[in-house]
C-alpha cells in the first residue's frame, strides 16, 4: 500500500477530443419561455458549450488545483475485489495535536468539495481546532480506479475509507459528508466506529417517518405540537425533490448502464446532467462558467470515465440492503448541520436520539455545503470538535490546539 505522489496532466490529445466533440454538439429545441420547469434551459447551456470550446482553460485550472491540493494514489485491497488504486488528497497540519478528518463526497461531487474548506481546517490556532484532513475520490469517481465487479457497496467503501486512514497512520479518526459521504460515513461509523471512527458529522442528515408502532413518542408529539417554519420549509423541499427532482436517481439505481453511453460520449450530455443538479440543488449560488466548466471535466477527464460515478446508486440500492428506511445503528458521537436549501429536509425530532451531540440551524445554504457555505461548514466543525464543544477530546490525547497541553 506504498504512497505515490499525484498530479493531474491531461494530455493535449484528451482536450483536442474534447475540442473536436463540442464543435459537433448538436442542440435540442426548445419551447418559448420554458425556463427551469423542463431542465437546464438552452441558453445556459449554449453559453457554456461555447466557453468550453473556446474560453475555457482546463490547463489553467488543473495547474490550480494540483497547486492547492496535495494529492496522491495508493493501493487499497478490499475483500472479495482486489487492490483498488485510489486517488486522495491528504493534508496534515502543522499543528502536532490535529484531529485527523476524513472527507466523503457524492454525487456529482468530487474531491474539489474540499478545496474551500481544506486551507482554514489544517491552520492551527489557540481558539480553534485544527485538523489532518483526508478526502478521496470514491472508486470510479476523478482519478480513482473503478471496481470491475459487481456488488461494491457500503460494506467496501467503508472498509476503503478505513484501510486509507490506517495506512496514513490515523488509527482514530472523525468524518464528514453529504449526500453519498453521509451513507458512506454512516457504514463507517457502524463499522469501524469507536475503535476508529470516534465521531461523525454530515450536513445531509437522513430520516425515517415515524410510526405509531417504531417511534410511537415521536408520532404523537408530530400530532400535538405540529413543525416550525423551517421544518415545513425542509419538507416542502423534500416533496419538490421527490415530484420535481429525483427522476436521475430512478436511473442511476436502475439501468446506469444505458445512461452512461450518453454520460461517456456527450460532453454537452455530462454538462447537461450535472448543471440542472449544481443549480437546482443550491441556494442561489452564483457559479461563474469556469467554476461549473471545472467541475464538469473533472468527470469527463476521470480514470474510469462519467459513466462509471453513477453505479453507485445500483450497487448501493441492491447490495447494502434498505438503506434509506432501515438506517445502520450508529452509536458514536453524531453532529448535524441543517441548511434550508437541502434537498430533503426533516423535522429535527425525527433525527433525534441519544448519540446526536452537536445540531447546527443556517439560514442559507443548499445540498453542497462545503461549497456553497464553507465558512459555515468549517465553524460547524470547529464549534463540535473544539473547547467546549461536545466532541472536544472525543480522539484521546488529540485537542486539535496550537498551545493544548498533553492530558
Amino acid at each position: 500500500m506504498a504512497e505515490s505522489p499525484f498530479t493531474i496532466n491531461i494530455s493535449d490529445d484528451a482536450i483536442q477530443h474534447l475540442q473536436e466533440k463540442l464543435a459537433l454538439t448538436v442542440f435540442p429545441d426548445e419551447l418559448d419561455d420554458a425556463g427551469w420547469e423542463y431542465g437546464a434551459p438552452l441558453s445556459d447551456i449554449r453559453r457554456l458549450v461555447a466557453h468550453w470550446k473556446d474560453g475555457y482553460d482546463w490547463k489553467k485550472n488543473e495547474a490550480k488545483i494540483n497547486a492547492e491540493l496535495p494529492q496522491f494514489t495508493r493501493d487499497i485491497d478490499i475483500e472479495g475485489f482486489g487492490a483498488l488504486n485510489i486517488h486522495y488528497v491528504h493534508q496534515k497540519s502543522k499543528v502536532p495535536d490535529a484531529i485527523p478528518l476524513l472527507f466523503v463526497h457524492g454525487w456529482p461531487g468530487s474531491f474539489l468539495e474540499v478545496r474551500k474548506i481544506l486551507p482554514s481546517l489544517v491552520e492551527g490556532s489557540k481558539d480553534y481546532p485544527a485538523f489532518h484532513v483526508v478526502a478521496f475520490s470514491l472508486p470510479g469517481y476523478a482519478f480513482s480506479e473503478a471496481p470491475k465487479k459487481k456488488g461494491f457497496a457500503g460494506d467496501q467503501y467503508a472498509e476503503l475509507g478505513n484501510k486509507l486512514m490506517l495506512a496514513l497512520g490515523y488509527d482514530q479518526y472523525v468524518t464528514q459528508g453529504g449526500d453519498w459521504g453521509f451513507i458512506l460515513t454512516r457504514f463507517i461509523a457502524n463499522k469501524y466506529g469507536h475503535k476508529h471512527a470516534k465521531a461523525w458529522h454530515t450536513n445531509f442528515a437522513l430520516a425515517v417517518p415515524p410510526s405509531p408502532l417504531r417511534s410511537p413518542l415521536v408520532y404523537i408529539a408530530d400530532r400535538l405540537f405540529g413543525y416550525s417554519a423551517a421544518e415545513k420549509e425542509g419538507m416542502a423541499r423534500t416533496k419538490w425533490y421527490h415530484t420535481k427532482s429525483a427522476g436521475y436517481f430512478h436511473e442511476q439505481s436502475t439501468m446506469p448502464q444505458t445512461l452512461g453511453y450518453s454520460l461517456a460520449d456527450s460532453p454537452v450530455g455530462l454538462l447537461s446532467w450535472i448543471y440542472e443538479k449544481l443549480v437546482t440543488w443550491t441556494d442561489d449560488y452564483k457559479w461563474d462558467d469556469d467554476e461549473v466548466l471545472t467541475w464538469i471535466s473533472i468527470y469527463w477527464f476521470s480514470r474510469a470515465g462519467p459513466a462509471a460515478s453513477v453505479r453507485i446508486y445500483h450497487e448501493m440500492t441492491r447490495y447494502s440492503g434498505n438503506i434509506f428506511t432501515t438506517p445502520l445503528p450508529v452509536s458514536i458521537p453524531t453532529g448535524h448541520s441543517y441548511f434550508p436549501k437541502e434537498i430533503l429536509g426533516f423535522p429535527r425530532r425525527w433525527l433525534k436520539n441519544r448519540h446526536l451531540i452537536f445540531r447546527s440551524e443556517h439560514t442559507s445554504g443548499g445540498h453542497f455545503a462545503s461549497h456553497e457555505k464553507p465558512d459555515e461548514l468549517i465553524a460547524d466543525l470547529r464549534r463540535m470538535f473544539g473547547k467546549g464543544g461536545p466532541a472536544f477530546r472525543v480522539i484521546s490525547g488529540k485537542s486539535g490546539y496550537v498551545t493544548e497541553s498533553k492530558p
